[in-house]
């Protein structure tokens, strides 16, 4: 008999960002993006020059999400996306920038 294995979908994205996205407000515009889509979890600068993103939402908001931080504010530049979709229990934490 064959075993039925439904896969969860993911409900947590974690992502690094790479380019010009420090010292161009590029946190801001993730907690803005983020808050605006309803989205909860964190934004930060890393040492290596990059941005870590760990948001929480359903599926198609963090597509939208994912979108956003591709795209970065107009003057910044992303060069790369290292992404990893994970499920989670839910944070009820309303999405912020980590120092």
């Amino acid at each position: 008999m064959m075993r039925h294995t439904e896969k969860a979908a993911p409900n947590a994205l974690h992502a690094i960002v790479r380019g010009k996205v420090q010292g161009v407000g590029f946190r801001v515009f993730v907690r803005d993006a983020a808050l605006g889509m309803g989205c909860n979890g964190w934004v930060r600068n890393l040492a290596d020059g990059s941005v870590e993103v760990h948001a929480e939402a359903d599926e198609m908001t963090l597509t939208e999400l994912l979108t956003e931080i591709s795209k970065g504010p107009p003057w910044g530049h992303v060069s790369g996306v290292d992404i990893e979709w994970k499920t989670c229990e839910p944070t009820a934490e309303r999405f912020r920038i980590v120092r």
